[in-house]
């Protein structure tokens, strides 16, 4: 339990007008419980004819509280036997526990009801900070974890934290009141027997513990076991045109179906252990009150028990509906077991360490005046493997720097560290004489625009797509004119307005997952209709056509023209063509500058860009 609250004691803080509105409902619930099966002792009284002494009214605070209570109900029962008979008065008593029993399952449900809140409120404040992580991590933690694995902790395993842990709050909460009021009751009756009874106790406690010891390592074996399929499944969506082309449908099958097997075979063993709960603490229950059955009955035939028959009939009812909390809560025990090794496996996003932290007063940049500078940049993904070495290099604003070289040479890395999607290790980057690891995260992304080789889209309309940037409204909210026009001039700009026109719903047509429904060249269009919209001083270009045929390479090309104009770009490219005009190039190998300069001064150089240029050609 120590690790419960210290793992779920934050997602509580939310909630403490909630949960003190279920502890004092509870606390009524058991109390009201215990009144209730009060008044079986004169209906006990009454029904076996055991009670011949008289009682005379006692003075409310007259002495023990307890006594005095028990004095006066027996003394109302018998006046009430002199007026009304023995079946009238056992009828009145009847509708008293009947009164007592509404009152009791009153408090029970607002006790519940109340706790609904906290349930629901904590699996979507759990989902939501994992978004809010996995939003805010840096590019190189999913470099390194699996998109299978992502999604299994944001979905099952959050679906685990609500089914294991959030469900069992009700018997957490409640149970144990009910265990202190019911046991601070059952030492007011008889101190004797409620400390021969807690002997017993232990072995209970003991043969549940037994069984739950290990229920968490088999339950994080399990859902790790999930997440290996999901992570399958995720592979089979993106690579299914390879898997058919190459005949291998048969093969993932069984990839899948060992994954799965394995996983079933790893949750029926956590299930039956778990099923192992009631079973066991039902059977140890009822040996305990066997127990105390004996021990009582001894001493009542004696004629040495401090209490009569029908009390020690009240103290096995009281001492019964104690067990029932008390099975509850191992049950609980063993759903939390099972919902903190889903827990941790939340944590490890949760708790994941994001490198690229602010300074503790970043500054504000809100236009580019001068151009970027990069000063002995060196840069490392993990301490064995190098990038990038000693890049010097001054973009100035307005002009155009090419970046070329083999795939591998850390084009793309170095052209990543400008909008820090990942940190210099050494040297630093700046903008405007500011080294960029001190201006806001969020002021110097909204200086860069981008366009990837691959146009990542969203499963959304065109409008949303091109709007994503200005903060594209939900679905119902009313869409501004003015933003509808920027939305469409960015498009006629980025020569995609003629084609997202002939679409069925034109602008407000969806385009599938990725753009599914799109050619690669229209869905490249889109993505520089959005940075058009976004009008960034600085753009990045990471191979924007070598994906494309011909003519769309011809109308992508014409609206890059279009997007360069006055900006600052920095632009990867394989196809040497569309870099001629640039204001210079650089030439990178295996993570340095080799060779810079104009299309013209390199070919006359007769170096590396020579030879990568003569290839193509040829």
């Amino acid at each position: 339990m120590k690790e419960f609250w210290k793992k779920m004691g934050p997602y509580f803080a939310p909630y403490r007008k909630y949960i003190a509105a279920t502890f004092g409902f509870n606390i009524l619930t058991a109390l009201f419980n215990v009144f209730s099966f009060s008044l079986l002792l004169p209906i006990l009284n009454i029904l076996f004819q055991v009670e011949q002494e008289h009682y005379e009214f006692m003075e409310w605070g007259s002495g023990d509280l307890g006594g005095v209570a028990r004095n006066n109900l027996n003394y109302y029962a018998q006046e009430l036997i002199a007026a009304c008979g023995p079946a009238t008065t056992m009828l009145y008593l009847g509708l008293g526990l009947a009164f007592m029993t509404l009152l009791k399952t009153g408090c029970y449900f607002a006790g519940s009801a109340t706790l609904m809140p906290i349930r629901t409120g904590i699996v979507r404040d759990i989902r939501a900070r994992m978004y809010r992580k996995i939003v805010g991590l840096p590019l190189s933690f999913f470099s390194e974890e699996r998109k299978g694995d992502v999604l299994a902790r944001v979905s099952t395993d959050a679906n685990e934290v609500d089914g294991s842990i959030t469900s069992s709050l009700d018997m957490i909460i409640k149970n144990p009141i009910f265990i202190l009021v019911y046991m601070g009751t059952l030492f007011y009756i008889s101190w004797q027997l409620t400390l021969f009874t807690l002997i017993v106790v232990p072995v209970l406690a003991f043969g549940i513990g037994r069984i739950g010891k290990s229920l968490k390592k088999k339950s994080l074996y399990a859902q790790s076991k999930w997440s290996d399929g999901l992570s399958q499944i995720e592979e089979t969506l993106g690579g299914l045109r390879i898997i058919k082309a190459f005949i291998a449908e048969k093969m993932m099958v069984k990839r899948f179906e060992a994954v799965n097997n394995e996983y079933r075979r790893a949750s029926t063993r956590v299930a039956i252990r778990q099923s192992a709960a009631h079973p066991v603490s039902e059977f140890l229950g009822t040996v305990m009150i066997v127990i105390v059955l004996w021990f009582g009955g001894t001493l009542i035939f004696s004629g040495h028990s401090p209490i009569d028959a029908s009390i020690f009939i009240y103290y096995l009812v009281i001492l019964y509906t104690t067990l029932q909390p008390l099975k509850d809560l191992s049950r609980a025990g063993y759903a939390i077991q099972k919902g903190l090794a889903s827990l941790e496996r939340i944590d490890k996003i949760l708790q994941a360490e994001n490198p690229i932290r602010e300074v503790e007063n970043p500054s504000e940049i809100r236009s580019l005046e001068q151009g970027i500078v990069f000063k002995d940049v060196a840069f490392a993904y993990n301490e064995e493997r190098q990038v990038l070495h000693d890049i010097n290099l001054t973009i100035p604003k307005g002009k155009t720097i090419a970046l070329v070289g083999q795939s591998g040479s850390g084009k793309s890395t170095l052209v990543d560290l400008i909008p820090r999607y990942h940190d210099v290790t050494q040297g630093s980057i700046s903008i405007d004489g500011q080294d960029i690891r001190t201006l806001s995260i969020h002021s110097l992304r909204s200086l860069i625009g981008n366009v990837n080789q691959e146009a990542i889209l969203f499963n959304d309309t065109v409008f949303n797509n091109i709007a994503f940037g200005e903060m594209a409204p939900l679905a119902g909210q009313e869409v501004s004119e003015e933003l509808r026009q920027r939305v469409i001039e960015a498009a006629k700009i980025a020569n995609a307005h003629d084609f997202i026109m002939q679409m069925e719903l034109g602008y407000d047509t969806p385009i599938g997952d990725r753009g599914c429904r799109l050619s690669g060249g229209q869905r490249q269009r889109i993505s520089i209709a959005r940075a058009i919209l976004k009008n960034p001083p600085i753009l990045i270009l990471d191979e924007a056509t070598s994906a494309l045929d011909t003519e769309s390479e011809r109308l992508v090309q014409d609206a890059l023209e279009h997007l360069m104009k006055t900006r600052t770009t920095v632009a990867i490219a394989h196809r040497l063509s569309t870099i001629r005009n640039a204001d210079e190039i650089c030439v990178l190998h295996e993570g340095r500058i080799v060779e810079r300069g104009t299309h013209e001064e390199l070919i006359q150089t007769n170096g590396y860009y020579k030879k990568l240029h003569d290839m193509q050609q040829l």
